[in-house]
């Protein structure tokens, strides 16, 4: 597996990045442990993590996955060299008071406070890529489709955020800096201020894109592309629909398997992922997937692996057996006529988990 540079920076990673929100709800610090072990082993040294992990956030598990990674590296002190480690900063509260008492701004104090936090409980010195998890301005994100200036309010700005950030960076704490669930207009800015003022440049943008959400390429994929950032694309199996696990029922129906996410968890069933128009879709692409003798999952991650936009592939799974069926999807390529039969479900059913 070739690396692959972010942006400009001087990080080099796998084109699969291991995601690891799973770990510290659905997966125990154990079996976390055996699972990055594998990904280790197979040649994955990129992770991916966030502060406000494990999901569904609630406050009681508010940094485990960090903790559980931090345990890791204490445990394989080799490890941490051999991965590219990435993390962020949660924005905005969004209804989660734990987070800094439910503060609706993000303040470069907040940024920085919040590092020195991941930095602990990961036990390390230094965080490769560090992320904004989702503007601090209001932005459409989350399932909300449209921009609405009413909801705008005073908060950090851009250019501190990113005065934040370049201190960090100076003091050795970061390489390098990312955005998250981000808008063309807000990598632009990052990358406008950055370059006026002698900030760091953004390397990264990492925002959901599968089957049923392509988003990306209704315009941020043009950003990036001619301002150099790199996309890390996360959800590529769209929380689970795309692996054909609930072609046979409702989302909320008795078949739905328990032990999945949105059959688990109420709160994720109320997210664009739960929309039934997303499973509708889900259907369609998991029976061309099927007609053409590949696995839902494998034509999914498949299409991800493949697509010039991306840089790097967030899989996250809750086994060992899931771990090796994403990376075993690697170097499976789609025929154009699959690719066209995509588009054409993509014309007809949209976006709609966005």
């Amino acid at each position: 597996m070739k690396h692959v540079q972010l942006g400009s920076s001087d990080l080099h990673v796998t084109p699969i990045c291991l995601g690891t929100m799973t770990f510290g709800e659905q997966v125990n610090e154990a079996s976390a442990h055996s699972i990055l072990d594998r990904a280790l082993e197979r040649g994955i040294n990129f992770l991916d993590t966030a502060e406000m992990y494990s999901v569904p956030a609630r406050a009681e598990t508010f940094g485990a996955t960090e903790t559980i990674l931090g345990n890791w590296f204490a445990k394989n002190p080799s490890a941490r060299s051999r991965v590219v480690l990435a993390t962020k900063v949660a924005g905005p509260s969004r209804g989660m008071p734990w987070i800094r008492n439910g503060s609706t701004d993000l303040t470069a104090e907040d940024i920085v406070g919040a590092c020195n936090d991941s930095l602990k409980r990961m036990k390390t010195d230094v965080i490769d890529l560090y992320q904004i998890h989702w503007p601090v301005r209001h932005v459409p994100a989350f399932g909300m489709v449209y921009f609405d200036p009413a909801k705008d309010k005073p908060v950090s700005s851009i250019h501190t955020q990113l005065e934040a950030l370049a201190g960090l960076v100076k003091a050795g704490k970061i390489r390098a800096i990312g955005l998250s669930n981000e808008s063309p207009y807000g990598v632009h800015e990052f990358v406008r201020l950055a370059e006026q003022h002698g900030l760091p440049r953004v390397a990264t943008v990492q925002n959901p894109y599968c089957l049923i959400n392509r988003t990306v390429e209704n315009g941020l994929d043009e950003t990036m592309y001619r301002l150099g950032v790199s996309l890390l694309a996360y959800s590529p199996l769209g929380f689970g629909l795309l692996t054909g696990k609930y072609d046979d029922s409702g989302i909320e129906g008795p078949a739905a398997p328990q032990e999945a996410r949105i059959g688990k968890f109420e709160s994720m069933r109320k997210q664009r992922w739960g929309r039934p128009e997303a499973l509708v879709a889900a259907r369609r692409y998991n029976a061309l997937a099927r007609a053409n003798g590949l696995t839902p999952t494998q034509m999914a991650l498949a299409f991800c692996y493949t697509k010039w936009q991306v840089a790097s592939t967030i899989i996250g799974v809750t086994s060992m057996a899931q771990l090796d069926e994403d990376l075993d999807a690697w170097g499976i390529t789609l025929t154009p006529e699959v690719l066209e039969e995509i588009d054409k479900i993509r014309w007809d059913a949209r976006d709609p988990a966005l």
